[in-house]
């Protein structure tokens, strides 16, 4: 078997909206705006540096399914630079960009296959020297909501080469994301493919390795504080007896985090500030070249948690944090390094004398005797949230969310109802020991 080296991408949505930008500087709003362009141009620069064979593009290209003429004059354009380094190129319509939308009359470059919604189909890739050492299959969505499973329509595939499928679908009913054309793992692996690129789960993910691989490479550019972390694509290496091996690689012009400090050893403002300007300084350093939208959240207790219940000091110091990012971003002439705080929540609580606390025989006590309880003990945490939940466990999305709860997240709902009991409980002047 040929060695041969492929990208798989998903989800470029590109000319996403982002809604809420309109009280960003307009240098920080626009680059915002450019970014999926950006990302796009990006994953070809990274194509032609891998020297792939060809790239995979796993649905919703465009963000709106009647696309904007400036999205697909960028993509075609992308395209073009593909074709002209002899980089071949197969792609699915998805939810997003369905063929039902409406779309202009452009020439594609021979390299690029459209697959089309009516049936699966199969195409070989045929090396320049004639040899076929992967066949693709795919098939895109006819209209925005697919609600069949879509996965018997693949045909099985030949032995003896490379087979790659490409699909928009939610695997197992993802809660976060439309159930359009849903499928199980299980029937993916039984198809008889040797590698699944899955399309429509904006986070990145391989939900099985091996044979097949089913794999989604997530967005190439999140476009929200809810599409968080690093964003980008796979490349993937076949070597010559079919071993599969999948790298990362980062396509982001733009980061959204959300990040949390505490205040517990902060005494003013001024220690505020400095801490501050330091994560800023941090974040920076730890995206060199990417800059980022931030929802940052205080947590903890100390003695700027009064303070920060009154909100005009804090308001007037993010306030003042913008408009240093902004100068900056003036004054280079670029906004290609900017650390903006989308806003700053404060889930903070007063200083308590927590161990004292713990120890009284009191109404007080006995509640953080038992949030330590449930915190220590899985089995009572789950049966109480369970408990709790039960009315709403007759909804199917509502019993599935339930399922995928996290031990981590339940122990912070605990974590969080005993900050805000406790707070409340101590009244206006705090506790005293």
């Amino acid at each position: 078997m040929t060695p041969f080296r492929f990208l798989h991408a998903a989800d470029l949505h590109l000319d996403s909206p982002f809604k809420g930008l309109t009280n960003l500087p307009p240098a920080i709003r626009d680059y915002i705006r450019e970014s999926t362009f950006m990302a796009l141009q990006r994953m070809v620069q990274l194509a032609m540096d891998q020297q792939v064979n060809f790239v995979l593009i796993s649905g919703d290209v465009y963000d709106l399914a009647d696309r904007s003429l400036r999205a697909q004059l960028r993509f075609q354009q992308a395209m073009a630079s593909l074709s002209e380094a002899g980089i071949h190129v197969y792609l699915i319509h998805g939810n997003h960009d369905s063929e039902e939308g409406a779309r202009a009359r452009l020439n594609w470059p021979k390299h690029v296959h459209v697959f089309s919604s009516e049936d699966v189909e199969t195409i070989p890739y045929i090396t320049p020297e004639g040899l076929t050492i992967a066949t693709i299959s795919g098939i895109s969505y006819a209209k925005a909501s697919v609600t069949d499973n879509l996965v018997p329509r693949f045909p099985t595939p030949s032995q003896g080469v490379y087979s790659i499928a490409l699909l928009h679908t939610n695997v197992d009913g993802e809660m976060n994301h439309d159930n359009y054309a849903p499928c199980t793992r299980e029937q993916l692996i039984r198809a008889g493919y040797q590698y699944w690129a899955l399309g429509h789960i904006h986070s990145r993910r391989v939900i099985h390795e091996g044979s097949p691989f089913i794999v989604y490479p997530g967005n190439t550019q999140g476009r929200s504080v809810k599409e968080t972390g690093a964003k980008g694509c796979y490349i993937i290496d076949v070597n010559d007896t079919g071993d599969t091996k999948l790298r990362f690689h980062t396509t982001e012009a733009v980061r959204w985090e959300q990040r949390s400090l505490a205040i517990d050893q902060l005494q003013d403002e001024q220690d505020l500030k400095d801490r501050l300007d330091q994560f800023i300084t941090e974040l920076r350093n730890e995206l060199p070249g990417i800059p980022a939208v931030v929802r940052l959240t205080l947590t903890g207790r100390g003695t700027l948690h009064r303070m920060l219940q009154q909100g005009m000091q804090l308001a007037e110091l993010i306030h003042e944090l913008r408009e240093e990012q902004t100068r900056l971003t003036n004054d280079e002439g670029r906004a290609a390094s900017f650390i903006w705080i989308e806003s700053c929540r404060v889930e903070t609580g007063a200083e308590i004398p927590f161990e004292q606390l713990l120890e009284q025989e009191s109404f007080v006590g006995d509640m953080l005797r038992l949030s330590e309880s449930l915190l220590r003990d899985e089995l009572l945490l789950k049966q109480l949230c369970q408990e709790t939940l039960e009315p709403l466990l007759g909804n199917m999305k509502a019993s599935k969310w339930m399922q995928e709860l996290s031990l981590e997240q339940m122990q912070q709902w605990i974590r969080s109802a005993r900050e805000r009991n406790t707070d409340e409980l101590s009244g206006e002047g705090g506790w005293s020991t």
